[in-house]
């Protein structure tokens, strides 16, 4: 009886590790940041009502929770995001965890209606940049990142605003280093302390 109740709670733990495919799930359970490490300048990231803020310097809010053991490659990710004027952050993608500075691996989805960077959100960051804004500061909206292969399409509400083939790029600079396709986790990004960004419903649906 004992043996089956230990092989009952690994194949629990197991149906939770492993993402069902085509089906979204919550990385966020709207509480706390269970599921979540954030590095560096962990006072940076609370949840209030329900929403994750980032108000404060440089941080990174790393996943590292038991949705398919933080490892994705084919991926559909949204959330829900509203911006505060001259906020700036960001959404990683194929990263890991790392104590501190910008991430290192991985890509980064801009984030950032009116803040002095001329990448605005939908960016891939540095890789195929979008210089049209879809929505303006103070209003929600929802970013939806797909990643196919070496294909990455971000969409503002529904419209798609940045296309990238990674394989196509022959303006890739060859200092890239490992901001590429790959797999790994996803991460949300305080800034600076002037940048007040709010997220909340984030969701992955694996993919094939």
């Amino acid at each position: 009886m004992k043996k089956l109740w230990i092989l009952m709670i690994v194949c629990m733990f197991s149906s939770l590790a492993m993402a069902q495919q085509d089906e979204w799930i919550s990385l966020f359970n709207g509480t706390n940041l269970d599921g979540w490490k954030v590095a560096e300048n962990p006072g940076s990231f609370e949840v209030v009502d329900g929403i994750i803020q980032i108000d404060g310097p440089r941080a990174h809010a790393f996943y590292v929770g038991e949705v398919n053991d933080a490892d994705f490659k084919n991926f559909e990710f949204k959330a829900d995001v509203m911006t505060m004027p001259k906020a700036n952050s960001g959404i990683f993608f194929h990263t890991e965890y790392q104590e501190n500075g910008w991430p290192e691996k991985g890509y980064e989805v801009q984030v950032n209606q009116t803040h002095s960077d001329w990448r605005k959100t939908g960016s891939l960051y540095s890789f195929n940049d979008v210089k049209d804004l879809y929505v303006e500061d103070k209003e929600w909206y929802t970013q939806h990142i797909i990643v196919k292969g070496d294909h990455v399409t971000v969409k503002i509400n529904g419209v798609t605003v940045m296309e990238y083939v990674e394989s196509e790029d022959k303006d890739r600079p060859e200092n890239a280093g490992q901001k590429k396709i790959d797999r790994g986790t996803f991460a949300l990004q305080a800034h600076d302390p002037e940048s007040v960004i709010y997220y909340k419903n984030i969701m992955v649906k694996v993919l094939p």
